[in-house]
């Protein structure tokens, strides 16, 4: 399988890095982690992400498509980290395992129906009481100005990324993005924090509890 990675790999903590850094430092502000919890990052890449959980003292597991991004994360994470070179739509991992589960803008660059099938498996192998963390593109509304212009470099972006990429970029935001994936695997939003002038936004979710009669009840 083709690695659309491979050629910027390396270098791309230099790049991104200042970019994300601060979509999860509100992440972990979010939900702040607690030593010995096992925190697994869906679509790890360089392993940026679960290197904060790791100096938390979490137990770290991560999962990745791309052979060069895996390489960069065995080598930031050690030896120490759970990593494994894999689909995260058939997970290898026992169901109620995970404390955390984590994802950062990797959901909208996956075929629709990949999408859901790995949000499912987040779902499967999730504790009970567990939380999952999705960081990704929002659908807006923009604001002016700082909205549109964020929009723009977004775009521009995705475009770059390639044919297949920005179909599936297309896809996700004309169909709701991360909202409408939350309500079809029956998800409760326990907080929400929309950045950027609208175009990103970060949710930090649990299993919907649900009511007596079986309606869905408020988080």
């Amino acid at each position: 399988m083709k690695d659309p990675y491979k050629r910027f790999s390396g270098w791309y903590d230099t790049i991104f890095d200042p970019l994300n850094s601060g979509l999860r430092a509100i992440g972990i502000k979010m939900f702040p982690p607690q030593p010995g919890m096992k925190v697994l990052d869906i679509g790890c890449g360089t392993g940026a992400h679960l290197k904060l959980y790791q100096k938390a003292g979490c137990e770290v597991y991560g999962i990745d498509t791309s052979p060069s991004m895996f390489e960069q994360a065995k080598q930031k994470l050690g030896e120490e980290a759970n990593l494994h070179f894999g689909d995260a739509s058939k997970m290898p991992y026992d169901n109620n395992l995970f404390d955390l589960i984590t994802t950062s803008t990797v959901l909208h660059e996956m075929p629709p129906e990949v999408r859901s099938n790995v949000l499912g498996e987040a779902k499967r192998v999730l504790k009970e009481d567990g939380h999952i963390l999705l960081i990704d593109f929002h659908t807006g509304p923009f604001k002016p100005f700082k909205g549109w212009f964020y929009k723009s470099i977004i775009t521009i972006a995705e475009i770059s990324a390639g044919r297949e990429h920005f179909k599936n970029y297309r896809q996700f935001m004309r169909t709701g993005g991360l909202a409408t994936l939350i309500e079809n695997h029956g998800l409760s939003v326990v907080k929400e924090k929309i950045l950027s002038g609208g175009n990103m936004v970060i949710y930090l979710l649990r299993y919907a509890e649900r009511s007596p009669e079986g309606g869905r009840e408020e988080p």
